[in-house]
């Protein structure tokens, strides 16, 4: 009975499997593969930065499902498509009320100058700016627009930005609660707010560095795009706030009008019977190279850094982390193909484990050893184990507002055992050999033997990342502990500092991986990210093998089911789309 019951289970399940799972996969690819709506003779593509937007695309082919997202990623390489696209006459922006990340605003505003030197208009337009986060970044954006609207009345409020940090310290004294923490060392302010009540000077010293090399960033790039004296829009903007009307008479931006007033304008311009084309449909139509010449792997890697394979996290989630296990993996594959003759490492990341870090880390060494150079363009972050990732790259290229270094370390744990005996919660502990084996127990602080031996591992680990990075940068490890103690720096600082090689963006890292790889004419850019299929995506949602899947819908192909002979049909094209690689444009702006 218990087998026939175990056996009626599996049979149930696959046709659960079958009938729910299989039709959803093939709704969802062969949405895909559909492709976007017929292009227009002349088109006018609309980008919406309102979305929300990540540094790369989501790797599981069913996360973002039922809600809409972008990637700077994706916008870039569109972008580059678009300028020779005959097709494409102008690009219209709708522009976020708040501030975007300090990164992607760098990466994006490269990408619309280099637009825009193609001869093709950019308009953007604003329903307003508003103070808060880091909205200086936005309007940069705006500013490198051929046109800049503002809706009628709207608010300006671009006079710098601010930065809130919650403070937990006198609230954990109340309650008997310990953050029992050691950082490495006085900048690595990452559990500050835990341990004091106020910013430490040093804590102090790094935040404003950083926002102040951020502002300085934006205020010089918005002056040069609308030219105009950096200090003097300095003091015009620090004036305000404004509403819209003010804002175009001081010359913040070009016209006050309604968003459809915008579009008409640019549709105009765009010539007789221009549409408005949505930019993910154009870009979701890309054409990728499947030639045979020399190539360049992209390999990209956002989040949090953990070690493993991504085998656990919802594939519906938009969340993403880098698993060392996948990501070493993918630098082997480009150090196999033999048509790869370089990689380009993009990151974007605030740091994670310090030996998933070195495992990511090793396999950059070993594309480096197989003649590979090894080149990473940092989005947003590259801090901490993003940075001990990135230390010994044959180049490194930050955004102007990258936040890199914060080469330091912090460890410990929260002591809740007397917070909780208020409650009538006692927590006891039991164990066996050493001391250390209790260590990261919750009822109590560490003891001074325990304390030591963290405080030890600690400089240890310290010593490691100081090691790699003066090997790797080529610094005396002395000059490394100098600029390191967990300091974060910006991408324009970072190079002053000799952290970092150049300051630019994706397309800067390319050309300066085609030059280190000696790559003549033009180069395939071929993306080797670790992605998963359809089929192991479904197999992560309903926790059943991806053979089983693979099995079932096989088998009804030859029963003459249409819906499974759709799906591989489907999955055969799907592959062929991800070997091929993307076309590589002209050089960018600096």
């Amino acid at each position: 009975m218990k087998q026939f019951l175990i056996t009626a289970a599996g049979v149930f399940a696959g046709l659960m499997i079958f009938l729910i799972g299989v039709p959803f996969v093939l709704v969802m690819i062969a949405a895909g593969a559909a492709g976007p709506p017929a292009m227009p003779a002349r088109a006018v593509l609309e980008l919406d930065l309102r979305d929300p937007l990540t540094d790369q695309s989501p790797q599981s082919p069913l996360a973002g499902f039922g809600r809409r997202s972008e990637s700077a990623m994706s916008i870039i390489e569109a972008l580059r498509r678009a300028e020779t696209d005959d097709r494409v006459k102008g690009l219209f922006i709708r522009l976020p009320e708040q501030g975007l990340e300090p990164g992607l605003a760098d990466e994006l505003r490269l990408a619309i100058r280099h637009f825009r030197a193609s001869g093709k208009p950019v308009f953007a337009h604003s329903q307003g700016l508003y103070a808060g986060g880091p909205v200086t970044t936005t309007y940069m954006l705006g500013a490198a627009a051929d046109q800049f609207w503002i809706q009628p009345g709207a608010s300006f409020q671009v006079t710098g930005f601010a930065n809130e940090d919650l403070f937990f310290k006198r609230a954990f004294d109340k309650y008997g609660v310990k953050a029992d923490y050691q950082q490495r060392y006085e900048y690595k302010n990452a559990v500050n707010a835990y341990l004091y009540d106020d910013y430490t000077p040093a804590h102090r010293e790094a935040e404003l560095s950083w926002m102040g090399s951020v502002y300085g960033s934006d205020i010089a790039a918005a002056a040069a795009d609308r030219k105009l004296d950096p200090a003097a829009l300095k003091r015009t903007l620090e004036a305000g706030p404004y509403l819209a009307e003010d804002a175009q008479r001081l010359h913040l931006v070009d016209r006050v009008g309604q968003e459809h007033e915008a579009e008409n304008a640019l549709l105009r311009r765009a010539g007789s019977g221009a549409e408005m084309v949505d930019f993910d449909d154009f870009a979701r139509g890309r054409h990728r190279d499947r030639g045979t010449g020399p190539a360049i792997a992209i390999i990209e890697g956002e989040g949090a850094i953990v070690t493993g394979h991504d085998g656990a996290a919802n594939p519906l989630s938009g969340g993403s982390s880098i698993y060392s296990d996948d990501l070493s993996d993918a630098f082997y594959e480009a150090i196999r193909e033999k048509d790869v003759k370089a990689i380009v490492f993009r990151l974007n990341s605030p740091g994670g484990s310090d030996t998933a870090s070195e495992q990511i880390l090793d396999a950059v060494r070993a594309a480096k050893a197989a003649g590979k150079p090894v080149v990473v363009s940092m989005g947003t972050y590259g801090a901490s184990g993003g940075y001990w990732v990135a230390s010994q790259a044959s180049a490194i290229v930050a955004e102007p507002s990258t936040l890199t270094g914060s080469i330091g370390v912090f460890g410990g744990k929260f002591a809740v055992g007397p917070a909780l005996a208020r409650f009538g919660i006692d927590v006891r502990q039991l164990g066996v050999g050493g001391s250390y084996a209790g260590a990261f127990g919750l009822g109590q602080e560490f003891t001074p033997e325990q304390r030591a031996a963290i405080s030890h591992w600690m400089d240890r680990i310290y010593d490691n990342f100081v090691a790699r990075v003066a090997q790797g940068r080529k610094l005396s490890p002395d000059r490394v502990r100098q600029i390191a103690r967990g300091h974060v720096w910006t991408g324009a600082q970072a190079k002053q500092l000799g952290l970092v090689d150049e300051v630019g963006g994706f397309y800067d890292a390319v050309a300066k991986a085609q030059a280190l790889a000696k790559i003549s004419g033009e180069p395939r850019l071929k993306r080797l990210t670790p992605t998963a299929s359809p089929f192991e995506a479904i197999e992560k949602l309903l926790g059943v093998s991806a053979t089983s899947v693979r099995t079932l819908a096989a088998a009804a192909w030859v029963l003459g089911d249409p819906r499974a002979q759709a799906i591989l049909d489907r999955m055969a094209e799907a592959r062929l789309r991800e070997q091929g690689a993307l076309a590589l444009a002209p050089q960018p702006l600096r």
